[in-house]
This record gives C-alpha cells, sequence and structure tokens, in this order.
C-alpha cells in the first residue's frame, strides 16, 4: 500500500510542476508566441483536477519496469496522459479538434513537453521517495 501512496502522491507533485510550467508559459506570453490559445488562470478550479489527474496517472508508476532508468521511465510513461489528453481529452470533452489543433498548430508540442515534465518530476519523486 505504500508504494500506492508514493506513486499517487509523486504524481500529484509531478501535476504541480506541469501545471506551474504551463501556466508560466500562459502568462509570460509564451504560449500566445507559439500561437497556441492556452494560457489558464492559475485557480484552485483549474488545478484541483489536474492535480487528483496527476496522481491517478502516478499509478503507472507501479508497473515494473526500467525501475533503474529513472529519467526513461519518467519519459515513456509521459506519453500514455500525452496521448489521452491529444486523442481523447481535446477532441472528445472539449471539442478543440484532434490533437488539440483548434487551440494552435504547436499545441501537440506544448502538451508532449508539459507531460514530459509531468513524467520526469513524478519519475524522481518516486526514486527519491524510496
Amino acid at each position: 500500500m505504500k508504494k500506492v501512496y508514493i506513486c499517487f502522491a509523486a504524481g500529484c507533485l509531478g501535476a504541480l510542476a506541469n501545471s506551474l510550467v504551463i501556466w508560466s508559459a500562459g502568462d509570460f506570453g509564451l504560449t500566445h508566441r507559439l500561437g497556441v490559445s492556452i494560457a489558464p488562470a492559475l485557480t484552485p478550479a483549474w488545478l484541483y483536477p489536474r492535480l487528483v489527474w496527476g496522481g491517478l496517472w502516478g499509478l503507472l508508476f507501479m508497473l515494473p519496469f526500467m525501475d533503474t532508468r529513472t529519467l526513461l521511465k519518467g519519459s515513456l510513461l509521459s506519453l500514455l496522459p500525452t496521448a489521452a489528453q491529444l486523442f481523447y481529452f481535446f477532441p472528445v470533452k472539449l471539442h478543440k479538434g484532434m490533437g488539440g489543433i483548434d487551440l494552435g498548430l504547436l499545441t501537440p508540442a506544448v502538451v508532449l513537453f508539459a507531460n514530459w515534465i509531468w513524467g520526469v518530476v513524478t519519475a524522481y519523486a518516486i526514486r527519491y521517495a524510496r
């Protein structure tokens, strides 16, 4: 059970890092300069579900592979929430086109980078928690 708690908490920490990166990029105008319409306000209503989802996605780190290759494991596992966001949440739930293209052509790259941050922070948090 301890491993579940560690993975969930690490996923939440990764989601916090991911959220702060996305918020900062929007707040400083970086996403606007890239032609991507992602500039969220840093509010509890925006942050809370992201932290919960990050924790749930963090449970993927319980899978027993590449435990000694922290960066690679985090990078590979970050592709799963990226795929979910680009191919399910954006087109089906938010009606923003496949890959979020309605938000800008570089949206997939922004999502890939932000979720990579989540994966790496989560992987290293788990590594240091053990």
